[in-house]
């Protein structure tokens, strides 16, 4: 079902049309890269997390990891990952297809600067044998996000 809600989202937003469906999994970022054939950091994660009892979402480059402490300074708590099993409760999609489209009502969208060096990026289309390839501004439009922050860091030796 959440792959029907994200790729009809998409459609409303013009988007559909950019939908990948794929035969292998797509469900890590290494699986999603190397089914699409392209680099790690080019596929947009899509980080689940608890404030209090609010799910957000922060749509990342595909190597990047949250920096507990750019995470805190932002958002004056600390970072709480939802439980791998309790995520598409909270979001609308399952653990290996979480993407910034059609969520639940409620869920807050956020894009890391880590994205900010690429023309075009890869998230997830709602299941683990989707994805979405969208220019920057393609995603910024789509995901409904609040805006643009600095919450995570680079893998060592980037």
């Amino acid at each position: 079902m959440s792959f029907e809600k994200a790729k009809a989202d998409l459609e409303e937003k013009g988007l559909g049309d950019h939908v990948i469906v794929l035969n292998e999994s797509s469900a890590t970022v290494a699986e999603a890269a190397h089914a699409l054939g392209v680099e790690p950091v080019s596929i947009a994660k899509t980080l689940s997390v608890l404030q209090g009892e609010k799910p957000v979402l922060i749509v990342t480059e595909g190597t990047a990891k949250l920096d507990n402490h750019k995470y805190k300074s932002l958002f004056h708590m600390k970072a709480k990952m939802i439980p791998y099993d309790e995520v598409e409760t909270y979001v609308g999609h399952a653990s290996g297809g979480v993407c910034p489209f059609g969520v639940n009502e409620g869920v807050a969208v956020y894009l890391d600067e880590s994205l900010r060096k690429f023309d075009t990026v890869y998230p997830a289309a709602g299941n683990g044998h989707t994805a979405v390839k969208l220019t920057l501004q393609e995603l910024e439009a789509a995901a409904g996000a609040e805006g643009w922050v600095d919450v995570c860091k680079e893998p060592e030796g980037e």
